[in-house]
Parts: C-alpha cells; structure tokens; sequence
C-alpha cells in the first residue's frame, strides 16, 4: 500500500468512530518528520480511545503496526506513530489547546478525496 492509501484507511477508520473535524496535513511539506498527520477531535475520552483502537484494528488488517503508541492512559490524546504517517486522537479541549494546525501552519492541508 502506498502512504496515501494508507492515509485513507486511517481517515475511513476515525470517520467510522464519528470523528470530528478530521485533518490531514501534508508534513513532508514542510519537514522530514513524517509524510502526514492526520488529526481528529473526539467528544470523550471514551471516544477517544475507541477510535485510536479502530485506526489500529484496520490498519492491522493490512498487516500495518504501529511504531509507538503514546497517551492511552489519559485518553484525552493518544498518538499513533506510523513511520510516514502520524494519527492525533484528542478530546476537544486538548484539540483546541495543542492546536497542531498552528503548530504546523506552514504544512498543507490535504483534501482526503486528492489521496488515492
């Protein structure tokens, strides 16, 4: 799978847990961090997880394991670092608070619908 698809599979697994606000920021762009972020708000701490969980459940299915996982004990942020990709899940105060969009306001937002 190409990094791209692979965005996509993550996008479709937080859109399936109702994530909010979803973006994806081309950070390739701007540094050699990563190719992508993909960020997403939750509405609780248990949806947070839930759809921390589902990106990991799909993505194992494409035989896709995470690198590192940080923030599964607070559930109010939890990061899965994919290599080329990174998936924020935060709960809407830490979203706001973070504001990695800001943060990284030089990287180009991705229309999920240009991604293969």
């Amino acid at each position: 799978m190409t990094v791209e698809q692979i965005t996509k599979v993550v996008y479709d697994a937080i859109d399936d847990k109702l994530g909010q606000d979803i973006s994806i920021l081309n950070i390739g762009a701007v540094s050699s961090l990563c190719d992508y972020f993909v960020i997403a708000t939750a509405s609780s701490q248990r949806q947070v997880k839930a759809i921390a969980d589902n990106v990991e459940e799909e993505l194992t299915k494409h035989g896709i394991e995470p690198r590192g996982k940080e923030g599964y004990d607070s559930q109010v942020w939890i990061l899965l670092d994919y290599g080329d990709i990174i998936v924020h899940v935060f709960n809407e105060e830490n979203r706001g608070f973070y504001n990695l969009e800001k943060m990284w306001k030089d990287a180009p937002y991705v229309d999920i619908d240009t991604l293969a």
